[in-house]
Parts: C-alpha cells; sequence; structure tokens
C-alpha cells in the first residue's frame, strides 16, 4: 500500500496545491482499502467508487484507491458532500465514509502550529486516527452493482435520436429502444427547439436584409 505522503503528493500534483478536502479523499481512499481488505491503489477494476461530490476531494478518493471515471470505477452521485461509498465488486461488501462530526473542532489539537482554520484542517487531518477523523457504516446500494457496471461491447440504438447508447442505459418504451434524454431524463433542452432561440434567429436575419 502506498503511503500517506506519496498520495497527498500525487493528488497535490493535480492541482499544484495540496488542500483539506484532498487530504480527506485520501484518508478515505486508505482508510476503505484496511476496511474491505484490497491492496489500494488498485491495480485492476475490483473496487468501485461512488463520491458524493465533485472537485478535488474526488482527486484525492481517486489516487488513493485507483478508481477513475475513465476506468469506469469511479461515479459521481453529487449529493454534495464530502463522502464515499467503496464498493469491492466481487463481495458486494459496500462502505460509506464521511468526515466524522468532531472533525473540524479536533483538527487543531493536531495541528498546533496553524495560523489559521484551513491550516488546521490541512495539518490536522493529515494526523488524526482514522477513528476520530472518519465516521464508516456498512450499506447496501439500491442499484444492483451488476446493473451498475453492465457487461462491455453491449450496446443499443435509440429509435428517436438514432444516437447510440452503452452499458444497458437503453430503456423500452411503447415497444421502441430509447435513450434516458429521449424518456424526459435529459439534463440539457436543444437551443433550437426554444422560443428565445426562434427570436435571436429572426433578430439577426432582419438584420441581414
Amino acid at each position: 500500500m502506498t503511503c500517506l505522503e506519496e498520495l497527498l503528493g500525487a493528488s497535490a500534483a493535480l492541482h499544484r496545491h495540496l488542500c483539506p478536502r484532498q487530504v480527506l479523499g485520501v484518508r478515505m481512499g486508505i482508510a476503505a482499502g484496511r476496511l474491505l481488505g484490497l491492496d489500494l491503489p488498485q491495480r485492476d477494476q475490483r473496487l468501485l467508487t461512488i463520491v458524493e461530490t465533485d472537485g478535488c476531494f474526488a482527486d484525492g478518493v481517486a489516487v488513493a484507491t485507483g478508481c477513475w471515471i475513465g476506468r469506469r470505477t469511479l461515479r459521481i452521485e453529487d449529493f454534495g458532500k464530502v463522502a464515499a461509498t467503496f464498493v469491492d465488486t466481487d463481495t458486494g461488501r459496500s462502505v460509506r465514509m464521511a468526515p466524522s462530526a468532531a472533525a473540524r473542532a479536533l483538527a487543531a489539537e493536531y495541528a498546533p502550529e496553524a495560523r489559521n482554520p484551513w491550516e488546521a484542517y490541512l495539518f490536522g487531518y493529515q494526523r488524526m486516527p482514522a477513528d476520530e477523523l472518519l465516521s464508516a457504516q456498512t450499506v447496501q446500494l439500491k442499484t444492483p452493482i451488476e446493473q451498475i457496471i453492465s457487461r462491455p461491447g453491449l450496446k443499443a440504438l435509440c429509435d428517436h435520436c438514432r444516437e447510440e447508447i452503452m452499458n444497458q442505459r437503453e430503456i423500452a418504451r411503447g415497444g421502441a429502444t430509447m435513450c434516458r434524454a429521449c424518456t424526459g431524463a435529459s439534463y440539457y433542452l436543444i437551443a433550437a427547439e426554444l422560443p428565445i432561440h426562434v427570436a435571436l434567429c429572426s433578430t439577426s436575419q432582419a438584420r441581414h436584409e
């Protein structure tokens, strides 16, 4: 297992600085390896990690666990929380971790040289025992792990937009195969279909006539 100092250095290299949330991410990753009995950072794809916010915390977790979006072993469920769930895909065991309720208050006790609260968190989070820094609980995913991971090479074509769908994310609707966006679950609106777009185009066209 890579040591804390090396992992913090790797995380800092991604941001050109080290911050308290990176430290929390790295510490959680290390603790997850110990709780699940896994050698991390992983070289395979056995561990799946779901982080509950993006940003530097997620990078700290990624560096410590070897879970990355590009390898389909890191996912974001944006609850705006510095927390993560670590899933052993071989056993199905899942552990969710977050900072303990007392972590902020205790940090200064482990960093007497800190000049401000930010430095207290930065130094204190590195030095605090894991059982004081983190809270952990065994959880069960609502979606089966097999459904989350899917199987490689599976593809479908949306009957509506004709775009390709990977990883069994298609939805059967009225005898048709559809992507999530075409069923109404899209996170975007197509500009050409918005009234404001039509108005702007009409104004622009009038200026050129």
